[in-house]
């Protein structure tokens, strides 16, 4: 949830800025979260919980995600420039917190060194799919 509220709060944001959610912020969205909920269900599931709490509680981060976008499409509606900013800035800065704490150094531990190239690869389709729009 650190991550999936304030990016959640910027897919409500893109709405208000542009009527509709780039491709790019989806695209970064979905393959920043994929790997978080495949790591994160496997760590729980490991640590014994059962199928159905698992599922649970991947239903209530998807409300509570959904209902972060709503209030980023409603309250910030009126919001000045720096404003947005500064809550650009924190949904970024706490995606890159989940990588730096989380995921990269599990990745690394399980993928190796390789895992360095495959994300300057990921930053590099991002930034591709970015220039398409």
């Amino acid at each position: 949830m650190l991550d999936g509220i304030p990016e959640s709060i910027v897919l409500g944001l893109s709405l208000l800025e542009r009527g509709s959610v780039s491709v790019a912020v989806l695209s970064a969205v979905f393959l920043s979260n994929l790997p978080e909920a495949l790591s994160s269900t496997a760590g729980l599931s490991k640590s014994g919980w059962r199928r159905r709490w698992i599922l649970g509680l991947w239903a209530l981060v998807t409300v509570v995600g959904a209902i972060s976008s709503l209030a980023g499409f409603a309250l910030f509606d009126e919001a000045s420039g720096a404003t947005v900013a500064f809550v650009q800035a924190f949904a970024g800065g706490a995606l890159l917190t989940m990588l730096a704490d989380t995921m990269m150094p599990e990745a690394f531990g399980y993928g190796g060194k390789q895992v360095g190239l495959v994300t300057t690869l990921g930053f590099a389709l991002a930034f591709f799919i970015s220039t398409l729009e």
